[in-house]
């Protein structure tokens, strides 16, 4: 058992790496939350605890299974983002390989990686589509409650149904998350950001996030006055409003930088021209044109310092849609400069030295997240391809 403390309620309970698991009547999905896979972000924890002992204590039906998960037990008990290493980052394949099938385990985030992975797995060779994946966290900084979610059309359809802000693309930017992995997976996957880490509205916000997409996934049902009731509290929850963005800059943190973000800012913030937003090895760091921040660093670990971001335009949501469900790419390919990597088809390498106008953001339209691989090329994964969408269909969300 660990023992987790929350600063915002004053609180400590004791968990083991399955906070919960409710196993329903057959017929219904299976709904897997995470807390705690940074360990100084204890709302999910808490908030889990008390949603699944309500659903016990009034003996509510559940359709399906029901997990909650604890993320980085190690981080929960010391109180910190992480140990050793980011358990957030290292979900990349090759490092899988390494940790769970080659047993070569170098630190404590590694085994609680190889813990999960397992679990994971499990759920997926046992469980019953459809299955959702929802990763709750906290920020470092003063927030409304917002999702963040790899731009698959799955994720999409599925994550529309919140009234929150949904962040697109942060995959490109944050790599090795554990969500990005699941979506890989073809499964829908999602972040929900609750509030600020040590605000008890945080716990609030998740205890309504968990109840509402209980709802939504079809795991437990009301009547549709009471859906909308429980839609209604998360839309109130936050003063963001309910629409996509992309994230567009990522201010790293080098591993030898002082790095200290000024005090005020907070999530979706427009900031103008000439604003110092944080200092940099002494240096004041300030905006070259209005910009609008997101996710600024108010801790001690963590190596992205902000982000910046910009709403996504209706028409560009449904033409990206439209590209995609006829397949563009594959009469991409046949231009110069564009090549599939591989014969499954799911990643293209571009030359930009030929292929002039391929730009990221271009890509990004097609349902691709496109990395730098050198000077000159781009290597792009498609998002769509794993996509599990025939699993879903028979869900009402899906069907609207």
């Amino acid at each position: 058992m660990t023992l987790v403390h929350s600063k915002a309620l004053d609180e400590t309970v004791k968990v083991d790496r399955v906070i919960d698991h409710i196993q329903g009547k057959k017929g219904g999905p299976t709904v897997v939350f995470f807390g705690g896979v940074h360990g100084n972000e204890t709302a999910g924890v808490f908030a889990l605890k008390d949603v699944f002992e309500e659903i016990r204590s009034k003996k509510i039906p559940v359709n399906g299974e029901v997990y909650a998960i604890s993320g980085n037990l190690g981080a929960l008990e010391s109180k910190q983002r992480f140990q050793h290493e980011d358990l957030n980052r290292i979900w990349f394949q090759e490092r899988i390989e390494r940790i769970v099938h080659s047993r070569e385990i170098k630190h404590s985030e590694e085994e609680e990686l190889s813990q999960l992975f397992r679990m994971l797995h499990n759920i997926l060779d046992t469980g019953t589509p459809p299955f959702y994946f929802m990763d709750l966290h906290t920020t470092s900084s003063d927030t409304s409650p917002f999702m963040v979610l790899n731009d698959s059309l799955l994720n999409r359809k599925y994550a529309s149904n919140y009234p929150l802000p949904i962040i697109l693309g942060i995959e490109e930017y944050l790599k090795g998350a554990l969500l990005s992995y699941i979506n890989e997976l073809g499964y829908v996957s999602l972040g929900f950001e609750s509030g600020q880490h040590d605000d008890d509205k945080a716990v609030e916000s998740c205890i309504e996030f968990i109840r509402y997409s209980l709802t939504l996934t079809q795991s437990v049902n009301v009547s549709e006055e009471k859906r909308q009731q429980l839609k209604g509290v998360i839309a109130d929850s936050g003063n963001a409003p309910h629409r996509f963005y992309e994230i567009y800059h990522q201010h790293d943190i080098g591993s030898k930088n002082d790095f200290k973000m000024l005090p005020g800012f907070i999530n979706f913030q427009v900031i103008p021209k000439g604003v110092s937003l944080a200092v940099v090895d002494g240096v004041q760091l300030k905006t070259t044109k209005k910009r609008q921040i997101f996710m600024p660093l108010y801790q001690d670990q963590g190596n992205e310092g902000f982000y910046f971001i910009r709403p996504i335009p209706k028409i560009l949501l449904w033409i990206s849609k439209e590209l995609r469900r006829f397949k563009i790419d594959h009469v991409l390919v046949k231009l110069p400069g564009v090549e599939w990597e591989s014969d499954q088809k799911d990643t293209l390498v571009v030359d930009q030295r030929v292929a002039r106008f391929f730009a990221k953001s271009f890509l990004h339209l097609l349902g691709y997240r496109a990395r730098k691989f050198d000077r000159s090329h781009l290597i792009a994964k498609n998002r769509e391809s794993a996509s599990k969408s025939l699993e879903y269909a028979d869900a009402a969300w899906f069907q609207e």
